[in-house]
């Protein structure tokens, strides 16, 4: 996805996605909101998963109050799903995150026609913001 010179804190946005995939190689084709974000921590790596919730909790604060995480990776909305997380590591993280927004009405959500642009501003905020009180547990330990 990420050329071997993207940078840290890179964002690669997808209008549209057909060849997505979830956990366990699962396959993830949308058309919400859906883009990965290229980092590069520190070492150790055994704590690199740890950044999977760091996206997840930044993808549900942004959605709202009734938004709730299912461990590992998922964002739920009055039980559903409304959106996901998947982490990739070879030397660096890709977080891939899609959010289910446009199409069917969010249970519980009174903001379904939120700005898409909007949304994706609010997540990138709240993941750098966790991202670097990530960081700082980390250098803290």
């Amino acid at each position: 996805m990420f050329p071997g010179s993207a940078a840290h804190g890179a964002v690669a946005l997808a209008e549209h996605q057909t060849e997505g995939r979830g956990r366990l190689g699962r396959s993830w084709t949308d058309s919400g909101l859906m883009f990965s974000v290229l980092l590069e921590p520190p070492p150790p790596v055994a704590g690199w998963p740890e950044l999977t919730l760091v996206a997840a909790r930044a993808v549900a604060d942004a959605i709202g109050p009734d938004a709730e995480i299912k461990h590992p990776n998922d964002v739920l909305v009055d039980g559903r799903k409304v959106a996901g997380v998947l982490a990739e590591a070879s030397g660096r993280v890709v977080l891939g995150i899609g959010i289910n927004v446009g199409g069917t009405a969010w249970p519980g959500s009174g903001w379904v026609d939120r700005d898409r642009l909007e949304l994706f501003v609010d997540v990138l905020e709240r993941l750098e913001r966790g991202y670097a009180d990530w960081l700082r547990r980390r250098r803290r330990d």
